[in-house]
């Protein structure tokens, strides 16, 4: 059967047969009847997809090749490319899921046939889940588009028979996203969970800006047991016309709801000016200064006043509440500059006054892109009266931030919002207590600049009366400090002269089978954390993200030895259990020694004297490189290696506990200022006076 043209990558080659990129270029050199390029560039060609799985099995190198790795490669490899691809897929695998024997009847026979019937089948399925009407965001494909199709669409149904038609097609459409993170942005799935759950449960629910659909997926399951809600209907919108086709495939095939995604963009050309939702979820694009300004000056959604050009986000906002009913609810992620920003507090004021704008929530830096800032969740409710007494509610969660690029606390976070917004929503007031939320009057943030950071109201993380947690710090750092003490390395004994030993490199070792070396890539295809040249300066756990690549990532080892190549400083780091498995980052050299000739320990330890760094490292006008082939240490014995690896490992945990107790230091001081400050922790008595 032929393939219609499907092309793979060497990653994907390796990918299929399940070894490393290394062994795809050997195969190269070495068989003379390695399937010729077909396409690509001269350093990264791409090969026809049948060829190579015909070459593969003629050589014993694949009995049969994964189904999901297969239908991947057709549907990067699709003449249209893979958004087209995954369109085509997706309306199959409905197809699939909803009229299962229309695709059988379909399906039984040659590509052609099958790429003829679909059209009408499809169109069935389509007009029954998006309803009729060319304004809808998926349309029938043509049979002449279907055909090159045919492949992906027989392995993208044949992955449906043994995961289901939901989970297939999002494995597709998640390693799509995986692999074009630029492209896309994304609402985390703990994100937009909270944002549903401050929704509230809702018959129908609106995102003027659905993106990849996560907001209306998850208000589509955010109904709790015994609350469930029939005949929901999710309404979208977004002005990548492709996006909205999978937003709205996807959400077919994962939920029971009525599904009435549009392309175009909301705020020029609203597809639904008429729609009156229950509740509206939204993460707008932010910072966007061509949104439509100046076409849009008269519009009558700008109910709480004009956007300024640099106010897009107020105008999200406004678009939101303007399409949800009377005490419809709207949950907007908000950069947390548009809390604060002179050009916007007109609107900002006129939200509070009407009782429009509810809460103003800091989330952790991580929530969400940028990861870089802590974004806000703005809570909205369309007044049904004006309310008497309007107040605030303002919390801030940044406590919960975690370390690196791990996420924050989502279950902290969530339990801290949704308790005080529950409260809050209930009785219009919060208890007045110290801790991470408080309930403002809006009189009181009516001033020249109607300033709603949370930051700007509210005692800062952590200070806010707990002394039992800076007791905790206290007595933390105090066994810190005693383990630092009891671990502190003896005095060195007076020696006359150093000894003269026999010094080799690890360019000889390496040429000698002692060790491997390998260097970190800039992409992979696994699915693993990163360990960047900032976490073994560090010495915390792997923090980066692997980006998706043809590259073969490095993985790291229990006993390997990581070096950073560049900042001059003098550092190597063992890998421990708990590391193990990380890929290795830019920047970053790996050497794996051979237990029977190296010990780990030993290694490192030498690898980062002073004097061999400066042996070892160039410079340039702006930056310290390291040469870690250049890198010397002695040749000893193995079991005098692990004398010298005993003493390095102990001064590692030495190490270690310096840097606990910094941190635990750091800890107890801020917390000891900041509760001075703001009276929470009272000074010290004065002493009696003496008789």
């Amino acid at each position: 059967m032929q393939d219609h043209g499907t092309e793979v990558t060497a990653a994907g080659i390796a990918r299929l047969a399940g070894v490393g990129r290394a062994a795809v270029s050997n195969w190269r050199r070495r068989h003379a009847d390695f399937p010729k390029p077909v396409g690509g560039t001269e350093t990264s060609p791409s090969f026809a997809l049948a060829d190579v799985e015909a070459w593969l099995r003629a050589q014993g190198k694949l009995a049969e090749v994964p189904p999901r790795e297969r239908v991947w490669q057709q549907l990067v490899g699709h003449p249209e490319g893979p958004a087209a691809a995954l369109v085509h897929a997706g309306c199959a695998l409905l197809l699939v899921h909803d009229r299962p024997t229309l695709w059988l009847e379909a399906s039984a026979g040659s590509d052609e046939r099958l790429a003829d019937l679909l059209p009408a089948a499809l169109d069935q399925v389509l007009d029954a889940r998006f309803g009729p009407g060319p304004e809808r965001a998926v349309t029938t494909p043509a049979a002449p588009r279907l055909l090159p199709s045919a492949p992906l669409l027989r392995g993208a149904a044949e992955l449906a028979a043994g995961s289901g038609a939901r989970n297939a097609y999002e494995f597709l459409l998640g390693r799509h996203l995986d692999a074009n993170p630029r492209q896309y942005t994304l609402t985390p799935d703990p994100l937009a969970d909270l944002m549903a759950e401050l929704a509230g449960p809702a018959r129908t629910v609106l995102d003027p800006a659905c993106g990849t659909g996560s907001l209306l997926r998850a208000a589509a399951t955010a109904a709790r047991p015994g609350q469930e809600m029939y005949g929901q209907e999710m309404y979208g919108q977004d002005s990548d016309s492709a996006l909205a086709a999978l937003t709205a495939l996807r959400l077919a095939l994962s939920t029971d709801a009525a599904v009435r995604i549009a392309a175009g963009d909301s705020l020029r050309a609203d597809a639904r000016p008429g729609l009156r939702a229950d509740a509206a979820l939204c993460h707008p694009p932010f910072n966007e200064r061509n949104w439509g300004h100046d076409e849009l000056a008269y519009d009558p959604r700008w109910e709480y006043g004009f956007p300024a050009r640099t106010e897009s986000e107020l105008a999200w906002v406004q678009h939101a509440l303007a399409r949800v009913r009377d005490g419809g609810t709207v949950v907007v992620l908000m950069p947390p500059a548009a809390a604060s920003r002179r050009s916007g507090r007109r609107v900002r004021a006129d939200l509070l006054r009407r009782g429009a704008l509810r809460a103003v929530i800091a989330l952790p830096a991580g929530a969400a892109p940028p990861y870089n800032l802590p974004l806000h969740l703005w809570v909205l409710r369309r007044p049904e009266r004006a309310p008497a007494q309007p107040a605030l509610l303002l919390a801030d969660t940044g406590q919960f931030a975690g370390e690196g690029r791990g996420g924050p606390d989502w279950r902290s976070v969530r339990e801290t919002v949704l308790d005080a917004w529950s409260a809050f929503d209930r009785t219009g007031r919060l208890d007045e207590r110290p801790g991470p939320a408080c309930c403002l009057p809006v009189i009181e943030l009516l001033d020249d600049d109607v300033d709603l950071a949370p930051a700007r109201h509210l005692p800062p993380p952590g200070a806010t009366g707990d002394t039992g947690r800076l007791t905790e710090v206290r007595e933390r750092l105090d066994r810190t400090l005693r383990l630092t003490a009891e671990l502190a390395p003896e005095p060195p004994s007076a020696k006359s002269a150093a000894p003269r030993r026999p010094l080799t490199t690890v360019g000889e070792l390496a040429r000698g089978g002692a060790l491997t070396l390998r260097t970190g890539t800039n992409g992979g295809h696994a699915r693993v954390p990163l360990l960047t040249d900032h976490d073994v300066l560090t010495g915390t756990g792997p923090s980066g993200t692997l980006p998706e690549g043809d590259e073969e990532p490095v993985l790291t080892e229990p006993g390997d030895v990581v070096v950073p190549v560049l900042g001059g400083g003098s550092v190597a780091r063992v890998i421990d259990d708990a590391t193990a498995g990380a890929a290795l980052g830019r920047n970053l050299v790996l050497l794996r020694p051979d237990p029977a000739a190296l010990d780990p320990w030993f290694l490192a330890g030498f690898l980062r004297g002073t004097a061999n760094h400066r042996r070892a490292s160039s410079h340039a006008s702006t930056a310290t490189r390291l040469d870690v082939r250049r890198l010397q240490l002695p040749r000893l014995p193995l079991d005098a290696q692990r004398g010298y690896g005993d003493r390095f490992r102990a001064l590692d945990e030495f190490e270690r506990a310096l840097r606990l107790a910094g941190r635990l230091g750091e800890q107890l001081v801020r917390g000891m200022y900041d509760g001075l400050t703001d009276g929470t922790v009272a000074p010290a008595e004065p002493p009696a006076p003496a008789e």
